[in-house]
């Protein structure tokens, strides 16, 4: 009997500390954010904007658009939480112009759509929960801070409202070209923030009540970043006081077992020793004496399948994850590589254009060279051919001597004929006399 109360403690254990998906508040961990029959509506999901309402697409939720600005987008869950131990992955991507502006708000409050509805941390009044905000303010490359309100502070009338953060982290998640993951997580000790899988932040003075309902919101300004949500997926642990009705049923029926002296016996101490968490132990058949020991032992076993079962398909949806990431991670990549390619395209264009512009450069100076050489011959050879006329053209062109000789010798003879008649004119006027 003490083996077998052993192995029910084992067995509990194990399956306290596996963690299970909490369906009906989350969505986008099946690959889809919107099933096929759904038309276009996210289950126990809600959305929410102004002036536009977000785009729902086959694989991410854009709250927010690259245009128009001024926009304000969010979705809401329609189911409150009952777990106090849980963990929330949140993968988002913003995208935007270099000085592009926004904020991303997840939120874990009370009567969030209506309290909240599409607005952010800056607009809000008054809330009661946590909000985990992402944004660049302050001028900063970005900023995650954790907010928390009892519903006493007016958030909308503070004129700081960063100074009321408990707790921040520098975060660049602009432009990333692949989605960002924030996890919160929350156990029994502690409540801390992740960003990519690293700490951001860690309290062990905080302690999210049951009740309260997730969201996610976005707000723009004029020059809007666009925010897109790729999954919200919430997990708990079995170790949750909401999450150990089963595992108490289990138990019980084993201690009734027990009590009706059906005792779990192993093979040996070595197996048991060797045996790993959660297997059923190996019963001896002598001990099934009425169908229903038989019964019992068939029901406990296909009970201890099927956890087992459970807990493989939550790693299978957990690798599922990690394999759409890594597609995603691989798609953007192979994205930027055709890009590159098709600079690359680009430059052997220009480089054919450079030579072709080379050949023409080429062409072009030996045309000038022997254009230059031409005219320069053609100049020498008319040179020569003036400074040899030049002298005969003087000579002919120049008046001889014998001219300038009979101008002088008839200018004197003039002159010498104007004084003979000049004489002869006087002699001949008759004299006058005092």
């Amino acid at each position: 009997m003490k083996v077998s109360f052993s192995l029910a403690a084992l067995l509990a254990a194990s399956l306290s500390q596996a963690q299970y998906l909490i369906s009906e508040l989350s969505f986008g961990h099946a690959g889809r954010i919107s099933p096929a029959e759904s038309r276009g509506q996210i289950p126990n999901f809600a959305v929410q904007g102004n002036p536009n309402t977000p785009e729902i697409l086959s694989n991410r939720i854009i709250l927010t658009p690259l245009a128009p600005g001024n926009q304000r987008g969010a979705i809401w869950g329609q189911q409150p939480l009952l777990r106090t131990q849980w963990i929330a992955d949140v993968d988002f991507r913003a995208n935007g112009p270099d000085r592009g502006r926004g904020n991303l708000n997840i939120w874990l409050v009370r009567n969030g759509p209506a309290t909240i509805g599409a607005g952010s941390i800056y607009t809000v009044g008054k809330f009661d929960g946590l909000a985990l905000v992402i944004d660049t303010s302050g001028g900063s490359s970005g900023m995650v801070r954790g907010f928390l309100n009892d519903g006493n502070t007016d958030y909308s009338r503070q004129n700081n409202v960063d100074e009321l953060s408990f707790g921040h982290c520098p975060y660049n998640y602009r432009n990333l070209g692949r989605p960002s993951q924030v996890k919160l997580r929350q156990t029994a000790r502690s409540f801390r923030v992740e960003l990519d899988g690293k700490l951001c932040f860690e309290s062990d003075k905080i302690s999210i009540p049951t009740g309260y309902q997730f969201g996610v919101t976005a707000a723009t300004p004029d020059n809007p970043d666009s925010f897109e949500v790729f999954k919200m997926v919430v997990m708990a642990d079995n170790s949750d006081t909401g999450a150990q009705n089963q595992n108490q049923n289990q138990n019980q029926n084993q201690n009734q077992n027990q009590a009706r002296g059906q005792p779990a016996k192993a093979n040996s101490n070595n197996n048991n020793n060797n045996r790993n968490d959660g297997e059923y132990a190996d019963e001896d058949p002598d001990i099934f004496s009425t169908s229903k020991t038989q019964f019992m032992d068939l029901h406990n076993r296909l009970q201890n399948t099927n956890h087992q079962l459970s807990s493989l398909q939550r790693t299978s949806s957990r690798h599922q994850q990690q394999d759409e990431k890594r597609h995603e991670d691989l798609t953007s990549l192979i994205g930027q590589l055709r890009a590159d390619m098709r600079k690359l395209d680009d430059i052997t264009a220009l480089n054919s254009r450079i030579s072709e512009l080379e050949k023409d450069i080429q062409g072009l100076r030996k045309e000038l060279t022997r254009k230059l050489q031409s005219t320069e011959r053609t100049f020498k050879t008319t040179l020569s051919d003036h400074h040899s006329t030049l002298s005969e053209v003087v000579m002919n062109k120049t008046p001889g001597h014998k001219f300038l000789i009979f101008s002088i010798i008839g200018t004197q003879c003039i002159l010498v004929a104007a004084y003979v008649v000049y004489k002869r004119r006087r002699a001949s006027m008759p004299k006058k006399y005092l």
